[in-house]
């Protein structure tokens, strides 16, 4: 494709994401750009790649080029988003806009001379102006600053722009199969630059982005594609061999996948979601990975009666709860525009419903795991606070201590009870963790 083809593609693209904004249940990012890219077949794989990196590029500055935007008076929009990318990118100069925008085909339409006029006042500033205010230059917005102040302290700075980075491409061993330094090495032999992870002890991580479902490895079983940071969360799960594990908000069963490995196939394990369509992936998953000792059903609610049978039974109880993802802001960084808060206020309630029901599943001596993908100390240690408060039979288990018997003392924090992982201090995914063990009455 043309440069030019490629600009038209990616303001298309991009409209089809900020018009999903809009609506009540708009589709993510990454599923849009999957449709798109499915629909147009003919595009290549280095062309899907470029268009989807300037994409990603807007939806990561969104808030930079919004404001430039109104600054310059223009009207805000993928059109103009995109624009802007290429100027402040130093991607082409004014003079060259006219070339791409040229109006002939497969080229978007020309510019207006109102686009002229700012295009050639904005492609004289800096990405960044002294006047942009935070949430702006760092890019998040606005109506978060103040949580995600008392959540990070001085660490907000850090943390945004860490999380406005691409994210890195983590697997996670199927230690059923084989061993981590064992996977490794027949990466490499295919051509991946594999590395172990720094924190998981059944992680890798791709120091270039490459294509790994084609990968023969990744159809016998012996990987799946996982953040590091969810990785560590599973293994705080402590699961064994024999154990009755529930993993209560299962989705796609990424974590179900890692908690069955620990188990050794002895045992059960039953996978739980409200959601059929993201449930439906795992039994696939499963025979590929050759797990043998999980079930699964989907719920009608946090509430659903079927989960009275399982009352008081379960040695491990996982509840990866809904919540605002924006420890995952570097993956799906359109998540912060679309994450409104009234989605927060039904976030906050709905983790408080599924504790509730997950609470009454975990037997005497056992333990029940909350995480979240959420930086957010509403969505962490409050709602562990509001739990705790209402449950004396429950009790804090330092997430220090387990970790420290799991793999390394550095992932989790000395001086709390919790887990916590954040992209600029641990470099994956934002994750919380709390491990509540209930006592014996």
């Amino acid at each position: 494709m043309q440069q030019a083809a490629r600009i038209s593609a990616a303001i298309e693209l991009l409209g089809s994401i900020v018009d999903s904004w809009q609506q009540e249940r708009g589709a993510p990012a990454d599923k849009l750009c999957e449709a798109y890219f499915k629909e147009r077949r003919y595009i290549g794989s280095h062309d899907r790649g470029a268009i989807a990196e300037l994409v990603y590029w807007c939806l990561r500055h969104k808030a930079v080029l919004q404001w430039w935007c109104e600054r310059l008076h223009a009207v805000a929009g993928a059109r103009s988003y995109v624009m802007a990318a290429l100027l402040l990118r130093r991607d082409a100069e004014p003079a060259q806009l006219a070339t791409i925008f040229s109006g002939g085909k497969y080229a978007p339409p020309p510019l207006t001379e109102t686009e002229w006029q700012w295009a050639h006042q904005l492609g004289r500033q800096e990405i960044y102006h002294p006047d942009m205010p935070d949430a702006v230059r760092l890019n998040y917005p606005q109506w978060l600053e103040p949580k995600l102040k008392a959540s990070l302290g001085s660490a907000l700075a850090g943390e945004m722009k860490a999380s406005n980075h691409q994210a890195p491409l983590d697997l996670r061993t199927n230690t059923l199969l084989i061993t981590r330094d064992e996977l490794v090495a027949r990466l490499r032999e295919e051509g991946f630059d594999a590395i172990p992870a720094p924190i998981s002890p059944i992680g890798i991580r791709l120091r270039q982005r490459q294509p790994v479902f084609t990968s023969p490895l990744f159809r016998e079983g012996l990987f799946e594609v996982q953040d590091e940071g969810s990785q560590v969360v599973s293994q705080l799960v402590t699961a064994r061999a024999g154990m009755k594990v529930i993993d209560f908000c299962a989705g796609a069963g990424g974590k179900t996948l890692a908690v069955a490995a620990n188990m050794d196939n002895k045992g059960r394990l039953l996978a739980w979601d409200i959601s059929a369509k993201r449930l439906s992936q795992l039994p696939q998953r499963l025979r590929r990975a050759q797990v043998f000792n999980a079930e699964w059903r989907v719920l009608t609610s946090e509430r659903d009666s079927y989960i009275k049978r399982h009352k008081a039974s379960a040695d491990r109880v996982l509840t990866d709860v809904p919540c605002s993802g924006s420890g995952t802001w570097r993956r799906n960084p359109d998540l912060k525009w679309r994450f409104t808060p009234r989605d927060l206020e039904e976030v906050l309630a709905i983790q408080q419903r599924i504790l509730e029901s997950a609470a009454r599943l975990v037997k005497p001596g056992g333990q029940l795991v909350y995480a979240t993908c959420s930086l957010l100390k509403d969505e962490n240690e409050q709602q562990v606070a509001n739990f705790l408060e209402a449950h004396a039979n429950f009790r804090v288990v330092c997430a220090q201590k387990v970790w420290n018997k799991t793999a390394s003392a550095d992932a989790a924090s000395s001086e709390v009870s919790y887990l916590w992982l954040t992209p600029q201090q641990d470099g994956c995914d934002g994750f919380f963790a709390a491990i509540l063990e209930r006592q014996a009455s």
